[in-house]
This record gives structure tokens, C-alpha cells and sequence, in this order.
């Protein structure tokens, strides 16, 4: 585990390895299938969904994870504005998702890149997400511009449920929805009307909980009553056991939420810049002792300790502002997506200090000394990276 966390500090801009540049616009979400953790799906503003491999083929230490195939400009089903969300199935790599201000959702086929199934919706569509954990149920959770969450059933091929209380219902758009990876009738829903809310599928009055960042005090101000953030909610991610969940929002601010109470924690993680209007895609990594949270801040990838709060580092490489990241967990790598066309990969530093060495330095400069370029003067090859770079020099 210790291992583990030293490669997440050492996280780096990888100079050896490049992603195939393939959107003509900016890119808007990532997902890495969850069976082989192989291959990436990104959805850009140009309406194209791309699907890359990841793995290193060419076992070359100068390589380019290349586009296996993409659904382009002139595909008969490609959509005709920005893809907003792509994920794949939760259980196999035989099928995936997308959704875009199109105001459709599709389901693909990924062997034949063909649509399996369309849904059409009123309002223009921000984001959707399937459950990863659910057996008993297909449901695809829908955030619109209207303030209503649909529910489509990919089994019968229908919206099979609306998610709206008369009184406890969003009122604003659904920027962003995301269900639990611990119960998989547990959903969360994030608005611009400053509210997140937790929902029961199963019930038929639905909401839960609405997330309060006040945790009930009375002699807060009234206009932030039963709201998570003062502005747009357009963020949500669950930690990786699904015990908390971690908002955005337009205030400035990310608030980590006890997801059975609904309390805010009130961790502390200073100003977390967010500009977006729309929906921004950040996430947690898993595999680790400690777990840290990767967020979108401008051009950058700002890198932070979920329960602490501390932040760890900024992730630069990026010339435009960053509107995705996903972790891979395998490798603790991490890829970022921005306006700037292009998709970074961030792996963990070749080199890591020696035991004793760590020792000697100081907490505070610790925790940005892998991002330097100072310090290989007593240093080993990472673990992680001898097999592959070993076999490369014996080829040479």
C-alpha cells in the first residue's frame, strides 16, 4: 500500500508516452473499462467519441496509445453536438454510452460501432451514469436541463421512471448524477439550483436526503438553507468505498459528504477554482492507503488528500482549461481531457527516493519534491518500472 502512495505523489507529465490527437475541439470526458483497464473512451465538443488502447504493445519505452477506432464527423450515427459523458458498461467492453447536448443517450456496440438502442429527450442532456455494482437492474441515470433525473431501463428500452417530488425536487437544471459504488439503488444528483440530493430508486417518493451545508444549524443564513454550495453544484464523485461523496461547485469550494448522515465533514480544501458551466468530471483514485482527489482547476489537475484536505500538488501540462481526469488503477496513472484537444497522461515518476533519504526530508517540501527536477543524485529506479524498462535495454 505504502508503494502504492508514492506513486500517486510522484505523479508526472509522461514525456514518453503520447495519446493519439484525434478530436478537432475540446474534450469533455474520459472512461477507462473496468474489466482490463485497457482501453479509454473519450467524448469531445466535436460530437466524436474516440476509443483508444492504452497498453503498450510495441513494449518500446517511446510509444503512443493509438485510437482503435472512432465514431467521426461522417458516421451516420455520430452526435451532432458536444459529448458531454461516455462510459462504458459496467461488466464487459461489449458495449458503452454517450450522451450529448443532442438531447439523446446512446447505447453502442462497440465490436460494430454501431447504435444498439437511442433514448430522446426533451431537454438538452448533461450527464448520466450507470451504476457499477448493480446486478438486478440496467437503469442509466439521466441529468437534463429540466430538473427532473430520468431513469432508462437499457432492458426494456424506455425512460421507465422520473425522479421528481413535487416539493423536495430540483429546481434548476441536473448538471451532474452519480450512484453509489456501494448500494446500487443509491443515487446522487447535483444541480444548479445549489442542492444535492440522495435518492432511493426503489421508493416511490424517492429523495432521501438533501444535502445541507450547514448540517441544520438554524442561525445560518436562510438563503443557504439545504444547500450543498452558494452556486452551481456541477460536480459529484463517490469515494471508492462509497462511504462519502465529494462535490463541486461554482463557489470555489469541494465538500466532502458523510453519504449514509448526509453530514458535511467540514474538510477544508481552500479555494478549488471552478469556472465551468456545465458539468466537470473529477475522481478519486483506489488502490491506495490514502486516497486523493483529482480535480480540474483551470489548465491544471489540482492533486488532494480527501480526508485531510491538504493538497498535494498541481498537475501542469495542459494549455486550456482541464474539463475531465480518470484514474487508472492499475498502474496508478492518471489521463486528463481539455479544451486544448489534447488528452495527457500522468504516470508515477521513474525515479523515488531512497527509504532513508525520504526520511531526511522535510514533510512541507516532501510532497512537491516529485514534481522537481532536482534530486536524482541519490535515487533508485522505481519498482514499478524496472521489469519494462530491463527487457527494453536487452532488446536494444
Amino acid at each position: 500500500m505504502k508503494s502504492l502512495r508514492v506513486r500517486v505523489l510522484g505523479l508526472e507529465l509522461n514525456k514518453d508516452r503520447d495519446v493519439e490527437r484525434i478530436h478537432s475541439s475540446g474534450v469533455n470526458t474520459l472512461d477507462i473499462e473496468p474489466v482490463e483497464r485497457r482501453y479509454m473512451l473519450s467524448g469531445g465538443s466535436d460530437g466524436v467519441i474516440v476509443l483508444y488502447d492504452l497498453e503498450n504493445s510495441s513494449r518500446q519505452p517511446y510509444y503512443t496509445c493509438k485510437a482503435v477506432c472512432s465514431v467521426g464527423r461522417n458516421h451516420p450515427d455520430v452526435h451532432k453536438y458536444s459529448v458531454e459523458t461516455v462510459q462504458w458498461y459496467p461488466h464487459d467492453t461489449g458495449m458503452f454510452t454517450s450522451s450529448s447536448f443532442d438531447k439523446t443517450l446512446k447505447v453502442w456496440d462497440t465490436n460494430t460501432l454501431q447504435t444498439a438502442d437511442v433514448f430522446n429527450f426533451e431537454e438538452t442532456v448533461y450527464s448520466h451514469h450507470m451504476s457499477p455494482v448493480a446486478t438486478k437492474h440496467c437503469l442509466v441515470a439521466v441529468g437534463t436541463r429540466g430538473p427532473k433525473v430520468q431513469l432508462c431501463d437499457l432492458k426494456s428500452g424506455s425512460c421507465s421512471h422520473i425522479l421528481q417530488v413535487v416539493f423536495a425536487g430540483h429546481k434548476q437544471e441536473i448538471l451532474a448524477v452519480s450512484w453509489s459504488p456501494r448500494y446500487d439503488h443509491i443515487l446522487a444528483t447535483a444541480s444548479a439550483d445549489s442542492r444535492v440530493k440522495l435518492w432511493d430508486v426503489r421508493r416511490a417518493s424517492g429523495c432521501l436526503i438533501t444535502l445541507d451545508q450547514n448540517n441544520g444549524e438554524k442561525s445560518q443564513a436562510a438563503e443557504s438553507a439545504n444547500t450543498a454550495h452558494n452556486g452551481k453544484v456541477n460536480g459529484l464523485c463517490f469515494t471508492s468505498d462509497g462511504l462519502h461523496l465529494l462535490t463541486v461547485g461554482t463557489d470555489n469550494r469541494m465538500r466532502l459528504w458523510n453519504s449514509s448522515s448526509g453530514e458535511n465533514t467540514l474538510v477544508n480544501y481552500g479555494k478549488v477554482c471552478n469556472n465551468s458551466k456545465k458539468g466537470l468530471k473529477f475522481t478519486v483514485s483506489c488502490g491506495c492507503s490514502s486516497e486523493f482527489v483529482f480535480v480540474p482547476y483551470g489548465s491544471t489537475i489540482a492533486v488532494y488528500t480527501v480526508y485531510s484536505g491538504e493538497q498535494i500538488t498541481m498537475l501542469k501540462g495542459h494549455y486550456k482549461s482541464v474539463d475531465c481526469c480518470v484514474f487508472q488503477s492499475n498502474f496508478q496513472e492518471l489521463y486528463s481531457g481539455s479544451r486544448d484537444c489534447n488528452i495527457l497522461a500522468w504516470v508515477p515518476s521513474l525515479y523515488e527516493p531512497l527509504p532513508e533519504e525520504d526520511e531526511l526530508i522535510p514533510e512541507s517540501y516532501r510532497n512537491t519534491l516529485s514534481n522537481s527536477s532536482m534530486t536524482k543524485t541519490k535515487s533508485r529506479l522505481n519498482p514499478a518500472f524496472e521489469d519494462a524498462w530491463s527487457s527494453s535495454d536487452e532488446e536494444g
